[in-house]
């Protein structure tokens, strides 16, 4: 496997040349970040210890014959895949939604959100939600763009995501390159 590549659980994985706006802010600690769209279909981003940038979809979807909470140990699972390919992530981000348009969406995200912050803590992996309306604002100049405005703004970096989720989480680890070392924290 190409070490800028990362391989992901059911993902359409794919290595990302960095374009050089996305690396403008720089990464003086060489620990990985991982951003995340959570939901079912699991929109990530993460730019390695050596600066790196892959991204891609992951479906956690239940199998036929599993209980609900099978999702939620593969994306454990996979969360340690990506820890370990990605050398050592330094720090998560994630796209924090207020308001979802359903009660199963809710409780879908609510559990993914769950097992990441425990997760994270259980590593002592600093992470941090991110509004949706700040990173279209970051991505688009606009808090209110619309998912095509997105993925055009993640295309005009360089960047060549398949759907809304994996626009997302590039807009959204763009967003955590920006502001990491400006006082925008952890």
């Amino acid at each position: 496997m190409a070490v800028s590549t990362l391989r992901a659980w059911r993902s359409e994985a794919r290595a990302i040349l960095v374009p050089a706006l996305a690396l403008a802010a720089g990464d003086p600690t060489g620990t990985a970040i991982l951003a995340l769209d959570l939901g079912q279909n699991t929109g990530w981003a993460v730019r390695n210890a050596d600066g790196a940038i892959a991204s891609g979809t992951v479906e956690f979807k239940p199998g036929r014959f599993e209980g609900g909470g099978m999702v939620f140990l593969r994306f454990r699972a996979w969360l340690h895949e990506v820890d370990e390919t990605a050398g050592g992530v330094g720090a998560i981000y994630f796209e924090e939604v207020r308001f979802h348009r359903g009660v199963t969406a809710a409780h879908v995200y609510g559990g993914y959100l769950a097992h990441l912050t425990a997760w994270a803590e259980m590593f002592k992996i600093p992470y941090r939600g991110v509004p949706v309306g700040t990173i279209k604002r970051h991505a688009t100049g606009h808090g209110n763009a619309d998912k095509e405005a997105v993925i055009a703004a993640v295309r005009a970096l360089g960047f060549d995501p398949v759907d809304d989720h994996e626009a997302d989480a590039l807009a959204l680890l763009d967003w955590a390159i920006a502001n990491r070392f400006g006082g925008g924290g952890p």
